[in-house]
């Protein structure tokens, strides 16, 4: 038996993959299995299946996402947030497989479509040039997907395997690349394919553009950078003998200045720009991520349209005070994040929750804690006392009283009051227990929420999109490459347009410190954080699995109402910082995992595969 050519596709529907919103591209909705002859005879069939493929994109999220339930609960795994939908996460070490990628399945699918489209007759030149561009742009990126976290990976160049009853499968049996040469394809490929693009922004940013392609080339080149350098700074190099792991340190320079030269490149265009508002950088932060009309900062975007493709992140960790459907407070952003964010005059982050004799600091307003903070935590976190479409987030834990002079706590259950009518515990919580629809952490999302009636509901969920990649992000590459090539000069340059943008004061000199900390707070949730410390070779060093440590430990940030009267600071607002208790252990990031492990049945299947370091 012979495995035909034939792209199968049954019921595609326009609203399933809403690419840029122009009709003309979604205007054809297939409903049957079509031959090879039939979809490349006809341009319309040819776009609705580029369409397809832009549409499984949703599912190949892989690392943190928006998308459904597991989406919620991938923010939660790092030190940015934790779980608050019930007891506690007994997790510690991360898996072996945690966010592995291997789809040569899709890849052979882009292989199949991107002959077809270089053989039809049924386009003009320019969008048959443009349709290979995004399809070999797709591949690109699956296939920096699967190096990031298993490192080499066997590259079929444009083959489509056909197997046959009886032939000798060796022949499909590929040897892995080594790791560098994985990065050299996917650069050699952005480079190709740039032009082939369109140079002007897509509706919702939801198609490739030359920008974007320019923007993984410069990724790519940073990460594999990255590897060179600090993979060798190591006491023992983390490789395998034929390069499948481990980039020669003398690359290093090479692709710094390839990204430095790519994300320059983006900069320069002039295309896309950074939201600013300097009476609010909240705001503007907010809506460079969250806005889609207006919006010059996104480049490229998993993008979500009701009906039929909506994202239920707004529905599941919604406040309970806000929330318009029985889902709510499913997650919380944790202390950790939020002390990464700057004051705007003092670099460093730390909550003042006790003055040097131990006693408490009160506050008149919840949110006077976090004042003059970093414009960006405003737009990524939902603080006590902050606002949300319009109305306070109420977080109290509890009242403080006081008893026989001393101060002491008093917690209820949720949405409880005394007898005076006042609050003791809010209906957001936070709470230390068990139950679910109920902060544990202190902190709600605001990154990713939608603000939009019924964004929150079972019937309707939210259109928020999925940044890929924004101009921010260039900008970091530029200054994280700049600095590894010793020019302190751009680097500092770079690095202070964003932090202009967020209001805090510019750096004079850079570290990797600064870098480390910058893309922490301006990428959180925006699946950045695991990435970036596995390429710094960082993750085992922060995440230790020592208990208590402030970094491996996931702590919470609780307030409490002052209810005693005749004292001064009646009315007033502490905050108390414990750990999470739905989150009791340390993360323990062990060398074993910057690299995934090799699926055994790859190696069955492939004698050729080689397994990775530690198995």
């Amino acid at each position: 038996m012979k495995v035909k050519n034939i792209l199968m596709f049954a019921a595609i529907t326009a609203s399933m993959f809403v690419l840029n919103g122009c009709k003309d591209f979604l205007d054809q909705e297939p409903d049957k299995i079509l031959t090879d002859d039939q979809i490349f005879n006809d341009a319309v069939m040819i776009k609705s299946v580029l369409a397809n493929y832009y549409g499984r994109m949703e599912g190949k999220q892989w690392g943190q996402r928006t998308k459904d339930g597991d989406g919620s609960y991938s923010m939660t795994i790092l030190d940015e947030a934790a779980r608050c939908d019930g007891g506690p996460d007994t997790r510690t070490e991360f898996e072996d497989d945690r966010w592995r990628t291997y789809d040569y399945e899709f890849i052979r699918d882009l292989n199949q479509f991107l002959s077809g489209v270089r053989a039809t007759t049924a386009l003009d030149a320019s969008e048959q040039q443009r349709l290979e561009g995004e399809t070999r742009f797709l591949r690109a990126w699956v296939y920096f997907c699967m190096g990031r976290g298993l490192g080499g990976m066997p590259i079929v160049g444009d083959e489509v395997f056909s197997y046959e009853t009886g032939m000798d499968i060796s022949t499909m049996q590929i040897a892995r690349s080594t790791e560098a040469e994985l990065y050299d394809y996917i650069i050699s490929e952005c480079t190709e394919i740039a032009d082939m693009l369109p140079t002007e922004p897509t509706t919702n940013a939801a198609r490739a553009t030359k920008w974007a392609a320019l923007m993984l080339k410069a990724r790519a080149a940073l990460y594999a950078g990255s590897l060179a350098n600090y993979n060798n700074k190591m006491a023992n190099p983390i490789t395998t003998p034929g390069g499948e792991v481990g980039i020669p340190a003398d690359r290093a320079q090479g692709y710094y200045q390839t990204a430095l030269e790519a994300a320059t490149a983006v900069i320069n265009s002039g295309v896309y720009t950074l939201m600013t508002d300097p009476n609010d950088p909240g705001q503007a932060f907010y809506n460079a991520i969250n806005v889609k009309s207006g919006n010059t900062e996104v480049i490229w975007s998993c993008d979500y349209k009701y009906p039929g493709k909506t994202v239920e992140f707004t529905k599941l960790n919604i406040p309970a005070s806000h929330a318009e459907d029985i889902d709510r407070c499913y997650g919380g952003p944790i202390l950790n994040l939020v002390e990464a964010f700057e004051y705007t005059d003092n670099r460093d982050g730390t909550i003042k929750i006790q003055e040097a004799n131990g006693d408490f600091v009160f506050y008149d307003e919840p949110e006077d804690a976090f004042a003059n903070k970093d414009g960006r935590l405003w737009g990524t976190v939902i603080y006590p006392g902050a606002e949300f479409k319009g109305t306070e987030v109420v977080l109290q834990a509890g009242q403080l009283i006081k008893n026989n002079g001393a101060w002491e706590t008093l917690v209820s259950t949720q949405d409880s009051k005394d007898e005076n009518d006042l609050t003791i515990t809010s209906v957001n919580g936070p709470i230390a227990n068990n139950n679910q629809y109920v902060n544990k952490t202190g902190f709600f999302y605001r990154k990713f929420m939608d603000e939009t009636s019924l964004a929150s509901t079972r019937g309707r969920n939210s259109e928020l999109w999925w940044p890929y990649f924004r101009i921010a992000e260039a900008y970091m590459i530029a200054c994280e490459a700049s600095f590894e090539l010793g020019n302190q000069a751009d680097a500092v340059k770079y690095i202070n347009v964003i932090r202009d943008r967020a209001g805090i004061q510019p750096l004079e000199s850079v570290t990797l410190d600064d870098i480390v900390r910058e893309n922490r707070v301006e990428f959180a949730f925006e699946d950045h954080r695991y990435w970036d410390m596995k390429r710094w070779r960082l993750a085992d060093k922060v995440w230790n699995g020592v208990a208590n440590d402030p970094n491996a430990q996931q702590w919470a940030l609780y307030p409490y109402r002052v209810n005693a009267p005749g004292d001064p600071n009646d009315g007033k607002w502490v905050f108390i910082k414990q750990q999470v208790n739905t989150e009791p252990y340390p993360r323990y990031f062990q060398m074993k995992n910057y690299y995934n492990f090799v699926d055994l049945t790859w190696v069955n299947n492939n004698p050729k595969f080689v397994k990775n370091p530690y198995q």
